[in-house]
């Protein structure tokens, strides 16, 4: 249930309100918003809510029937803005994130961060471990890969966004990591959404291969209920029946998700596509449908790259599509 407090309570009466729902049995979660503060009590006791509604500062207590109850827009009504360094991702912001599929070496990167920098990119991708279909591909560098990428993104002062598999890779990626991605595979691995729910850093959730989005969702309720509110979802690309392209990209899922909750979604065009000529179209669709951000597959020599080269843009071609999507950005009153 939510709890709604009055506009003039006092943090007392927030603290006692807090105290009452925890000592029943109910965990409490804060949003704080321009006009109101409001209180998620979450738990599987019962409680009569008039014993709420009589405490000193309660404006209204309302039950949520939906079981996404902290990623909704009941919960916090206003777009919740995801901020790693100078990037903003959600509340008219869109957020550019950029760079290979994988870490192949310090020099691949560097050359790679160079030309995404001078296109003005501030976060840098690149997968360090990689979840492969196939035993034989190639795997990542590792915690090496990590290093690579650290060092090479404070260089050019960018961030540094890569897949973490499992929990215990999680103290690591922390050392390196600004925001930590959990990939399609890894959506439904609830004890791993757990312990990130547990961090307070940024968490870019990937919609599982056949996921519905109220299951989602749900993974995302995962790492609010923990305490992480730095949320920020990814759509890349569902499997249907469609073989032209590597996934099918659902765009409507960008104001699907826009209109139940208040976090960011951002859009994979790379891996929903799997073909380099598709993702300028599908990123300039993304924008037009809203999109608080993009995360674009780069390689300075996509030819040679040991994973997802035919889906990774020159940086020039980058560059030239960068261009086009400030300007659509522009006309949908959006900024990057």
């Amino acid at each position: 249930m939510l709890i709604v407090m009055q506009s003039q309570a006092s943090d007392d009466k927030i603290k006692k309100v807090i105290d009452f729902i925890r000592q029943k049995g109910f965990d409490a979660h804060v949003s704080k918003g321009e006009d109101h503060t409001v209180i998620g009590a979450v738990g599987k006791k019962v409680i009569d809510k008039r014993d709420i509604e009589l405490l000193d500062g309660v404006k209204e207590v309302i039950r949520i029937s939906s079981p996404y109850k902290l990623v909704s827009r009941v919960f916090k009504p206003e777009d919740t803005v995801i901020q790693v360094k100078d990037v903003k991702f959600g509340g008219g912001h869109i957020g550019m994130i950029a760079g290979p599929c994988t870490v192949e070496s310090y020099d691949q990167m560097d050359a790679t961060a160079e030309k995404l920098s001078k296109c003005g990119v501030k976060v840098l991708r690149g997968g360090a471990f990689k979840p492969r279909t196939s035993p034989y591909a190639f795997q990542g560098l590792g915690e090496e890969g990590l290093k690579i990428l650290r060092e090479v993104a404070d260089k050019y002062n960018m961030a540094v966004t890569s897949e973490v598999m499992e929990v215990s890779q999680i103290p690591m990626f922390l050392k390196y990591v600004d925001i930590l991605q959990v990939g399609a595979r890894n959506m439904q691995n609830f004890n791993l959404l757990k312990s990130l729910g547990e961090i307070r850093k940024p968490v870019l959730l990937k919609r599982g291969l056949s996921a519905t989005i109220e299951e989602w969702l749900m993974s995302a309720e995962y790492l609010m209920a923990g305490g992480n509110r730095e949320i920020i979802f990814c759509e890349r690309g569902i499997r249907t029946f469609e073989r032209m392209t590597r996934n099918t990209l659902d765009i409507s899922a960008i104001p699907v998700v826009q209109k139940i909750s208040h976090l960011p979604i951002v859009v994979d065009p790379s891996h929903a596509t799997g073909l380099r000529d598709k993702v300028a179209p599908m990123s300039k669709a993304a924008v037009a449908a809203g999109a608080d951000g993009l995360i674009i597959e780069v390689h300075n020599t996509p030819e040679t790259a040991l994973c997802d080269g035919a889906q990774s843009l020159y940086p020039e071609e980058f560059s030239d599509l960068f261009g086009e999507l400030k300007m659509l950005a522009s006309v949908i009153k959006k900024q990057f």
